[in-house]
């Protein structure tokens, strides 16, 4: 916990509540609902994302990248995806040093609780093969 609040400090984000493993003991039904309610207009009912989601549109801002096997949302650690999520997705990529990323994903932080994201988060991952959660679990160091 520790380690978190100084992670937070460091790069300037509110402190999170983080369970010992994000994924463990999640609601994936209110996940399922909370994504179709707040996620699956711009990330796909079927977590498909939007068409041509690795080009930049005109205004620069890139579409909603699928969550599904064939995006790259399981590229990422936990941390990172719920920072993203929580945050949207320029703040969290600045806290990894990336800036000038145009992210169309808005901060939640306001309008679903950590737990809510964490159970949208494990639901999208429910989704996923039993490969591609174990490359995924590899990329979130133990807290």
């Amino acid at each position: 916990m520790i380690r978190i609040a100084l992670t937070a400090l460091l790069f300037g984000l509110p402190t999170t509540s983080f369970a010992s493993h994000e994924w463990e003991d999640r609601d994936l039904t209110n996940g399922q609902a909370l994504y179709a309610e707040n996620c699956a207009s711009c990330h796909g009912e079927n977590l498909e994302g939007q068409p041509n989601w690795r080009t930049p549109g005109e205004d620069g801002v890139m579409p909603a990248p699928p969550h599904d096997e064939t995006g790259h949302t399981w590229h990422h650690d936990g941390t990172l995806l719920f920072n993203y999520t929580k945050f949207g997705g320029e703040e969290a990529l600045k806290t990894r040093g990336i800036t000038g990323f145009k992210s169309g994903m808005p901060a939640v932080d306001e309008a679903l609780s950590d737990n809510d994201i964490w159970d949208i988060l494990s639901y999208i991952r429910s989704t996923w093969s039993d490969e591609i959660k174990t490359i995924q679990s590899q990329r979130t160091p133990p807290h």
